[in-house]
């Protein structure tokens, strides 16, 4: 069943203006989805390349300095973009999770060992 068919199937009818609109608004939610996905997809293709200069060099999968500039820069943009920066850090560090977790198997499916000289791990690295 469509979320269409659910909203009809409410207690009352809608509107057929307000339907009208609500799909508009709909359709709009669903483009920008798309947008989001597409640029997670190039944000971890340019992450999986970091990810590969990082094993090559033996650097460790995570970075807490660079975290945590990323996380002040991307909670002042949310501020300024009117959206909870607390939601926006939350999902950054979810996005950073991900990202140290490919890091980790690269550098493992490399052989490598971190900068400190410990072999890199399969969790998720401390300080991320």
């Amino acid at each position: 069943m469509s979320t269409s068919e659910n909203d009809a199937s409410a207690s009352q009818p809608i509107d057929p203006a307000v339907q009208a609109e609500l799909n508009r608004l709909r359709e709009s939610i669903d483009n920008i989805d798309a947008a989001v996905v597409h640029m997670l997809a190039e944000r971890f293709k340019a992450t999986q390349q970091v990810g590969r200069l990082k094993a090559d060099h033996q650097l460790p999968p995570a970075d807490p300095a660079r975290e945590t500039r990323q996380i002040t820069r991307l909670r002042q943009l949310a501020q300024s973009a009117n959206l909870d920066p607390a939601f926006a850090e939350k999902l950054l560090n979810f996005i950073i999770a991900e990202v140290i977790r490919h890091h980790e198997r690269i550098a493992e499916e490399a052989g490598g060992t971190t900068a400190s000289g410990a072999q890199a791990s399969g969790g998720r690295a401390s300080g991320a």
